[in-house]
C-alpha cells in the first residue's frame, strides 16, 4: 500500500520527516502524488493525494494559507522539495503543518520529484501484484475447502487464517449456516435475515445491542439466499479485508447452492416416503430402505407428528418450517424424515423406548418452530408410536387428520391425538377417501348443485347451523340473516337432501357428509 512511511523507507528518495502530523497520518493510505506550484492547489488535488511543491508560491502566499487550502482539499500531506535557492524547509510552513496536524516531509536538492513519482508507481504496482497473488492463493484455498466438503465452516476458516475477523453466515430464514469468531443469538439472526430481505440488501445491518455488521450477499442467481456477516462496520474494514470478504461471499454462493440442492433432493425423497406409506402394499417394501437413508431405524419404535400453523385464514405451512422441525429433532438426538407440503409438515422419527410420551414432547416442538419462524400458533397432530415401518400407515393418516382439526380450532391444546378429537373421526377414517367422497356426494350433491347454479349459500348455512348446535338465533346472528331467512334456507336443505335438520339422526348424516369432504 502506498503511504508516506513507505516513501520515507526508500533510501534513494532521501526524504526526511519534518512534521509527522496526527497519529497514523504517515501510515495512512495515499492515492497518488500531485506536483504543483499553484498558490491554491485545492481545486486540483484529490483527497488522500500528497502535494509535491518547491515553494515557488512562497513570495505570494502565506504558508498558513497554503496549508489551509491543502487541508480543505483532503490531501494526505506535503513533500517540500529543497532547491539551491531554498536549502531549508521554511519554519512558517512547518509551524502551519504542525498546527493543522498535516504531515510535512522534505526531499533533498539532489532528488527530483520524478523519482518520487516513480517510487510511488512501483509501490502501487507491487501492492496490486500482492493483492492479485492473495486473490489467486485465497481462491485456490477456498476451492480446495469446497472440494473437500468442508462446507461453509471450511470457507470461513480459510478467510480467518488471513484476517482475524468475527464472521457468520446466515440464510434468509435466519438460520446460522456457519460461524467463526462470532456468536449470534436468535434475535441477531432474525435481524440479519430481515436486512437480507431488502432490495438490494444494505451494506450494513443493525443486529441490536449496538452491534453493526458489514453484510455481503451470498447467492447464485436472483435474490440473495444468505449473507456473509462481518461483525464490524464497513468503515472499520480495510480495502484488503473488504476484497477478501467479497471474494469469500462469491465462493459461499457455490456452497449455499449445493446445500439447497441437497435439501431439495432430501425433501423430494421425504415426500416420496409418505406416498410409499400411504400406498399400502404396493410400495411397502421400499419404506424400510428409505427410512434407513435418513438414519431412522425401520425396525425400531417410530412416531409420527404432523404440524401446521393454526388459523383458517393463514397459510398452514411457511418456508423453512421443515428445516426448523429437522433442526429441533436433531438437537434432541432424534433422527427423522421430515416432509413439507402445503397442508402440513410431517415428521417420522425414531422413538426411544422409555422416552417421554409424544403428548409431552409435542408442545416443545410446536413452541420451537413458532419461535424460529417469527411467531404464530403451531399445532401438532399426534399418533401412538408403532413398533416398525410396516405399521406406519395408520399413525400417518391419523396424525395428519388430528393436525387438520386442531388447525381449525380457535383455542384449546396445541397438540392432540386422533382419538382425542371425536369418535366420528374414527368412523370416517376407517373408510378410504373414495368411499367418503361417494357418501358425501350422494347426500350433498343436489344441495351443492343448487348453490353453484344460483350462487347460493345452503351448504354454508348448514355448516353454521350444525356448528352452533342447532340454535336458530345464534346461527342467524352468525350469518347476519333474519331467523325466517334461516328457516327458509334449511327447509330447502331438507327438500334437496331428504334429511330434516330437526331430527338427530338426519343431523348426524349431514354432519358426517360435510366432514367427509373437509380438506385434509
Amino acid at each position: 500500500m502506498l503511504t508516506l512511511a513507505a516513501l520515507v523507507e526508500d533510501p534513494d528518495l532521501e526524504l526526511r520527516v519534518v512534521v509527522p502530523g496526527r497519529e497514523g497520518a504517515l501510515t495512512g493510505q495515499v492515492l497518488w502524488v500531485h506536483n504543483t506550484e499553484l498558490p491554491d492547489p485545492g481545486p486540483y488535488v484529490r483527497e488522500r493525494e500528497v502535494v509535491l511543491t518547491n515553494g515557488l508560491w512562497l513570495d505570494s502566499v502565506d504558508p498558513a494559507d497554503f496549508v489551509a487550502r491543502v487541508v480543505r482539499a483532503g490531501a494526505a500531506g506535503i513533500i517540500f522539495g529543497l532547491r539551491v535557492e531554498q536549502r531549508d524547509t521554511p519554519a512558517a510552513l512547518a509551524d502551519a503543518c504542525r498546527a493543522a496536524g498535516l504531515p510535512l516531509l522534505e526531499i533533498s536538492v539532489a532528488v527530483p520529484f520524478t523519482a518520487v513519482t516513480r517510487a510511488a508507481a512501483a509501490i502501487q504496482a507491487k501492492g496490486r501484484q500482492n493483492a492479485l497473488m492473495s486473490l489467486v492463493r485465497r481462491g485456490d484455498e477456498l476451492t480446495s475447502a469446497l472440494s473437500r466438503g468442508d462446507g461453509a465452516s471450511g470457507v470461513l476458516a480459510v478467510l480467518r487464517r488471513e484476517h482475524q475477523l468475527p464472521l457468520a453466515v446466515v440464510d434468509r430464514m435466519g438460520r446460522e449456516l456457519a460461524s467463526a469468531g462470532a456468536d449470534l443469538d436468535a434475535g441477531q439472526r432474525r435481524a440479519a435475515a430481515e436486512a437480507l430481505a431488502g432490495h438490494p440488501p444494505p451494506l450494513e445491518a443493525e443486529l441490536g445491542a449496538g452491534t453493526r455488521a458489514a453484510l455481503f450477499p451470498v447467492g447464485a442467481l436472483g435474490d440473495a439466499d444468505a449473507a456473509l456477516l462481518c461483525l464490524r462496520p464497513v468503515a472499520e474494514l480495510t480495502r484488503a479485508e473488504r476484497d477478501a470478504l467479497e471474494q469469500t461471499a462469491r465462493y459461499l454462493s457455490l456452497e449455499v447452492a449445493r446445500h439447497q440442492a441437497v435439501q431439495a433432493i432430501e425433501m423430494r425423497f421425504a415426500v416420496e416416503l409418505l406416498d410409499m406409506v400411504l400406498s399400502g402394499a404396493q410400495r411397502v417394501a421400499e419404506v424400510p430402505g428409505r427410512l434407513r437413508a435418513f438414519g431412522v431405524d425401520p425396525d425400531g419404535p417410530l412416531a409420527v407428528f404432523a404440524l401446521a400453523f393454526a388459523g383458517d385464514d393463514d397459510a398452514a405451512t411457511r418456508p423453512g418450517m421443515a428445516e426448523a422441525v429437522t433442526d429441533f429433532l436433531l438437537a434432541d438426538g432424534l433422527p427423522a424424515v421430515v416432509a413439507a407440503g402445503s397442508r402440513d409438515v410431517v415428521a417420522v422419527l425414531s422413538w426411544r423406548p422409555g422416552a417421554r410420551s409424544p403428548a409431552t414432547f409435542a408442545p416443545r416442538l410446536a413452541a420451537a418452530v413458532s419461535h424460529r419462524l417469527g411467531g404464530g400458533r403451531v399445532v401438532v397432530g399426534l399418533a401412538d408410536p408403532v413398533s416398525g415401518a410396516a405399521d406406519l400407515r395408520t399413525p400417518l393418516s391419523r396424525s395428519r387428520e388430528a393436525c387438520r382439526v386442531l388447525r381449525g380450532r380457535r383455542g384449546g391444546p396445541v397438540a392432540a391425538s386422533f382419538a382425542e378429537l371425536g369418535s366420528y373421526r374414527l368412523l370416517l377414517e376407517s373408510h378410504d377417501e373414495q368411499w367418503r367422497r361417494a357418501f358425501a356426494d350422494a347426500l350433498l350433491g343436489p344441495l351443492r348443485e343448487h348453490d353453484r347454479a344460483r350462487d347460493g349459500a345452503l351448504e354454508t348455512t348448514l355448516r353454521a347451523f350444525l356448528d352452533h348446535d342447532g340454535q336458530w338465533a345464534a346461527t342467524a346472528a352468525a350469518l347476519y340473516v333474519h331467523v325466517n331467512t334461516l328457516r327458509n334456507r334449511l327447509a330447502k336443505v331438507t327438500e334437496l337432501t331428504g334429511r330434516d335438520v330437526g331430527r338427530t339422526a338426519d343431523r348426524v348424516d349431514l354432519f358426517l357428509a360435510l366432514e367427509a369432504t373437509q380438506p385434509g
